[in-house]
């Protein structure tokens, strides 16, 4: 598989439903190969999967917990069905039995993995795999159109021996086979592909002298979600990032700076883009002259510091005339007054979105896993739920993939 495929797919993320049948084996290999690829495998394991493979090979090979049983209180309080279900960019059945075809058909939710698929919006890519008599029944082929009909997306059966010795259609498709449906899928799928994405993250250090600086306390955790997820949505993506601890995203090209100045020139390298997001936090201010040795304290006297402004990344980019992104998008960290200071600084610094959040003490964003958004544009104010940072960068992207769309 080319370099370019293993970029495109690397921090997707697929659900694997394994469904009994004598070709659960073959699961494994396709976990194999998906993970090979770039791919988050966490997969969901049948009562019928588990009499042909193990959750532990399967765990092994997903280096993920394995899912089960639809009334696990442990399970439910971490990992919810409906959250397991839309966590997922695809949802794969394979082997997917008549048995659960029909419950897919009906609408069925009886254990897990039927739960699961009927609460997914995201989309479901199927393998079935059966016996020939039962793959030619009526029901069977009735439900098949069903499906087909939903928008659920089928790869096999193939034809060929079986193991109860009949010979014709049913067989599982090889997990190759399986595998290049699935990187089909999200070369198709990609909302964003073939656009440009900027992404600013973290905080600036504004150096004093050598060892002191002036930040922040930005995490730049949201920063990094958002450009992960701007990756995921097919977005060739550039995340620019001050100092941080947190790992480069899958799948991104990144640039680490450290002062506003070395954020700007690096954001105008990186254009020309179809969208920016600058979700950094920046510091306004510098050091006039940074200390060419480290200041010594004199006792009885303060030092004094000559401060200077910072460029303004969000302005500059919003007014880049030819090389202005089609659609730039900004946040407004407030601790008071948070719609009515971010309507302002949308007005001032000339972007089309403007992501306003509560940064006080008290909201435990900076730093923080979660995050409530205001999205202020032309149209109004938009108010999002308290969501987890991923979450936040995920309808994101969303909004950001929908609006490209219906401005082409």
């Amino acid at each position: 598989m080319g370099l370019a495929v293993i970029f495109m797919l690397h921090g997707k993320r697929v659900l694997l439903i394994i469904s009994g049948g004598i070709a659960a084996y073959k699961s494994l290999e396709l976990i194999r190969r998906l993970r090979k690829n770039g791919l988050a495998v966490r997969c969901i394991l049948t009562r019928g999967g588990a009499q042909f493979v193990t959750p532990l090979s399967v765990s092994a090979l997903t280096e993920d917990k394995v899912y089960t049983d639809l009334f696990s209180l442990t399970d439910e309080a971490e990992m919810g069905h409906i959250r397991l279900s839309r966590e997922a960019d695809l949802v794969v059945v394979a082997p997917a039995s008549a048995d659960i075809l029909a419950k897919m058909a009906r609408g069925l939710a009886d254990d897990l993995a039927s739960t699961a698929l009927l609460a997914t919006d995201k989309p479901v890519l199927v393998a079935p795999a059966m016996n020939v008599r039962m793959w030619q029944h009526a029901a069977t082929q009735a439900n098949l159109t069903t499906l087909l009909e939903r928008g659920v997306r089928f790869v096999g059966p193939d034809e060929g021996d079986m193991a109860c010795g009949e010979f014709g259609p049913g067989r599982l498709a090889e997990p190759d086979e399986i595998a290049d449906a699935i990187t089909a899928y999200f070369g198709d799928a990609s909302p964003l592909a073939g656009r440009r994405a900027l992404v600013t993250s973290g905080p600036t250090h504004e150096p004093i002298d050598p060892v002191r600086y002036i930040a922040n306390r930005s995490s730049g955790r949201q920063g990094h979600a958002i450009a992960a997820a701007l990756a995921r949505h097919g977005a060739a993506t550039t995340l620019v990032s001050g100092p941080t601890n947190l790992p480069d995203p899958a799948g991104v090209d990144v640039v680490h700076i450290e002062t506003a100045q070395q954020m700007l020139d690096a954001c105008q390298a990186a254009l020309p883009a179809d969208v920016a997001v600058c979700a950094a936090a920046v510091a306004d201010w510098r050091v006039a002259e940074m200390a060419a040795e480290k200041m010594k304290k004199t006792k009885g006297k303060l030092p004094s510091l000559d401060m200077a402004a910072n460029p303004d990344v969000l302005a500059a980019l919003s007014a880049a005339g030819n090389a202005r992104p089609q659609l730039v998008i900004g946040f407004a960290a407030e601790t008071e007054n948070i719609i009515a200071n971010a309507e302002t600084k949308r007005a001032s610094k000339g972007c089309d979105w403007l992501l306003a959040n509560d940064v006080s003490p008290d909201s435990g964003t900076f730093g923080g896993a979660d995050n409530t958004i205001h999205l202020v544009s032309a149209d109004g104010v938009e108010d999002w739920p308290r969501m987890s940072k991923e979450d936040v960068a995920d309808r994101l992207a969303d909004r950001i993939a929908a609006a490209l769309e219906n401005a082409a």
